[in-house]
């Protein structure tokens, strides 16, 4: 995957035509942050992040599902 990484202006032109994914990602970033101070013990940061990973996989998912139908349309 390293051999495929995506210059930063494309990195962010893609990820801002997927609102979703981007939502998603900054609140991945915020829980790796710990910007609302609430992750104190590594429990609790395991969780939300887990929680964030599947969202964001979700959101990656309707994404693709969403591009599909488009391509064959």
């Amino acid at each position: 995957m390293a051999n495929n990484r995506l210059s930063d202006k494309v990195f962010l032109e893609r990820l801002n035509a997927n609102p979703g994914l981007r939502a998603r990602m900054e609140s991945l970033l915020l829980a790796v942050d710990d910007e609302r101070g609430d992750l104190r013990e590594a429990d609790a940061a395991e969780m939300r992040i887990i929680d964030e990973m599947r969202q964001m996989g979700r959101e990656a998912l309707t994404a693709w599902a969403e591009g599909q139908v488009t391509r064959r349309n």
